[in-house]
């Protein structure tokens, strides 16, 4: 893993860990069962890969956007609205979770070829 992969890595950490915290901070009453389900729904986001790869790449990368998350949470903030800012911790903590898991922005080519490199299994020669 080259050093610069490794390090969007730890910042995605960091974005995961003050995703938790802004949430658990948050005046928003949403359960930590509706918080979980919540946490992992931008994820449904692949479903656009039946459609084709760029359609998936497409979708999967609008809604991993860190800057996304960031809109919703300054927007609920501003708005005094809790529940959107807490959706948008959430949304950000997610982005943060699976850049540190090494799940990058989708590349058009396929949903294993991300900007942090290749996931998933290597290829085994033929």
């Amino acid at each position: 893993m080259s050093g610069t992969i490794l390090w969007q890595r730890v910042e995605g950490a960091l974005v995961f860990a003050a995703g938790l915290a802004l949430f658990a901070a948050s005046p928003a009453e949403l359960s930590w069962g509706w918080a979980l389900a919540l946490f992992f729904a931008p994820d449904l986001s692949f479903a656009a890969y039946a459609i084709g790869p760029r359609a998936g790449a497409a979708a999967y990368n609008a809604v991993h956007l860190y800057a996304l998350g960031a809109l919703c949470l300054a927007l609920g903030i501003l708005l005094a609205a809790p529940l959107l800012g807490a959706l948008g911790a959430l949304w950000l903590g997610h982005s943060g979770f699976d850049r540190m898991l090494g799940y990058g922005l989708k590349s058009r080519r396929g949903f294993n070829e991300t900007h942090l490199g290749r996931i998933g299994r290597a290829q085994l020669p033929r």
